[in-house]
């Protein structure tokens, strides 16, 4: 599953008002495509955010635009992870137009989020779990 791709069509929703994909809904989109990629991976989506036990906080997010999306635009984002620490992650993005993926083109914008596991409890960092470590091999 290495570079794990999601299809999306932006929505009106994601726009502001100039008709533009609004920078937060576009990171709101990549952490679409992070859910997915778990749920794909077999992780239990409604156990692994409930953080009774964990949570898997987003500790950093930069996100880069080259070229305007747009209400009905057919996106493609391509996810992939890689460990930083026992305790830490990054998920890089790449997003393109979805007739351009696939064909050298350039990305339409990228991101990139940085992660930490952490006890619910203490709030102090711990390792990453298994299943966790699992998911980033293969994304």
């Amino acid at each position: 599953m290495r570079n794990f791709v999601c299809d999306r069509v932006i929505n009106f929703r994601d726009t502001d008002a100039a008709g533009v994909v609004y920078f937060a809904n576009a990171l709101a989109i990549c952490h679409e495509a992070y859910e997915a990629s778990l749920a794909a991976s077999g992780i239990v989506l409604k156990s692994f955010f409930s953080g009774d036990v964990i949570a898997v906080p987003i500790a950093s997010a930069k996100i880069d635009f080259f070229k305007p999306m747009f209400c009905g635009d057919r996106i493609k984002i391509l996810l992939d992870s890689s460990l930083l620490s026992s305790d830490s992650f990054q998920v890089a993005y790449q997003i393109f137009f979805a007739r351009d993926a696939g064909e050298d083109k350039k990305a339409i914008a990228i991101a990139q989020t940085k992660h930490v596991c952490i006890d619910s409890s203490t709030r102090k960092k711990v390792p990453l779990s298994p299943e966790l470590l699992k998911w980033i091999e293969f994304n």
